[in-house]
């Protein structure tokens, strides 16, 4: 083989082994995952955030707020910072304005128990504050703390004219907030666990009109804590939107709409009431209001009108009264019987001509009829 062809082949060789080479760096490095690399923690100190959205009025809860990692360069002065600030502290103070989920809350924000305007902070637009007395066994055995909300009963006894009293209990309001139970707007706790204490008055969050129903029943009966479920105003909240109660503009942003839910889940409801009677309870009470003396003595006297129609006691015939004729009348006399016929004005005239027509004929007549009999 000379030596021009023999370069060829040995560089043919090379060519060969450096494209197997190539390709196999190519498939190898096509099936090598990608590295990416770890996005940064944010560095510097937790301040306190939103965990949700926070309306106006509301009362702050330990599930309500939380402590997140924030740029040092964006935390200012008036962030609660962990380590800084007493938690314990916070806990029942109100918002002052209204603020998003994930934003840091300030200072400024908060409004603390004893300050001034607290409780008016804690009212939402249109709201007001009324307070009523309970004890242990209508307080819920202080198992109702501010933020619960809860629902009224109004038990009572109606006595009638005669008769035993009538026994009744019924739910007038719903959903209405706790804003203080006696002077207290916070839970009390120890080692971790919540205080239960009784307490002698419960501040509640109403509209003015409900606040003079509730002024209203505390005149007629007692008044009755029932301690809602946080699943039931969930529940109530879908019913009104599926009722189509809560009217959300079009367009609205989802900061806008979680205030719309927020609105209507706080809303105080009326109206609506169920109730129950010593006779839902027991055979022994009664199941109505007690009637009247008026409405026992019209039920007395329709009894014995129909226990006489039921014995035949109306059976006998009744004498007919005379009544007196108007217009024209004739006497018509059969045998020995006489009955009177009454004629309308318009017959009397046809009657009357009738009637001479006949003896004009009966006349003519009577001498044929005599000479017939002779």
């Amino acid at each position: 083989m000379d030596r021009k062809k023999l370069l060829l082949l040995v560089g043919a060789l090379i060519i060969a082994v450096g494209t197997a080479f190539a390709a196999r760096s190519l498939f190898m490095g096509a099936s090598a995952p990608e590295t990416q690399a770890a996005p940064a923690e944010p560095q510097g100190p937790k301040v306190l955030v939103a965990q949700r959205s926070l309306p106006t009025g509301t009362i702050i809860t330990a599930d309500s707020v939380s402590f997140q990692l924030w740029p040092k360069e964006m935390v200012e002065n008036a962030y609660f910072i962990d380590g800084e600030a007493d938690m314990a502290k916070l806990l029942g103070t109100v918002v002052r304005h209204p603020i998003s989920a994930g934003e840091p809350i300030t200072q400024g924000a908060l409004v603390k128990p004893g300050d001034r305007g607290f409780l008016a902070a804690a009212l939402g637009p249109g709201m007001r504050a009324i307070t009523i007395p309970v004890s242990a066994k209508t307080g819920v055995a202080g198992f109702v703390f501010p933020g619960d909300r809860v629902d009224l009963m109004l038990t009572q006894s109606v006595k009638g004219d005669d008769g035993p009293e009538l026994k009744a209990s019924e739910t007038v309001l719903r959903n209405i907030r706790v804003l203080a139970t006696d002077t207290s707007t916070t839970q009390e706790t120890v080692d971790g666990s919540t205080v239960v204490r009784e307490y002698k008055h419960v501040t509640m969050e109403v509209t003015p009109r409900i606040a003079e129903k509730i002024a209203v029943a505390q005149t007629i009966g007692t008044l009755s804590l029932s301690l809602r479920s946080l699943a039931d105003n969930q529940s109530d909240l879908e019913r009104a939107i599926a009722n189509g109660d809560v009217n959300i503009p079009e367009g609205a942003s989802a900061e806008e709409e979680e205030r719309y839910l927020q609105s209507a889940l706080a809303r105080p409801q009326e109206g609506k009431s169920t109730f129950v009677t010593g006779g839902d309870v027991s055979r022994f009470q009664r199941s109505s209001m007690p009637k009247k003396k008026e409405e026992v003595a019209k039920e007395v006297a329709t009894a014995v009108v129909n226990a006489a129609a039921n014995t035949g006691a109306f059976n006998a015939p009744v004498a007919a009264q005379p009544q007196r004729p108007r217009g024209p009348v004739v006497r018509v006399t059969r045998g020995k019987a006489t009955s009177t016929v009454q004629l309308d004005p318009s017959g009397a005239k046809a009657l009357n001509e009738a009637t001479a027509n006949g003896v004009d004929q009966t006349r003519r007549m009577l001498p044929a009829a005599q000479a017939t009999v002779r």
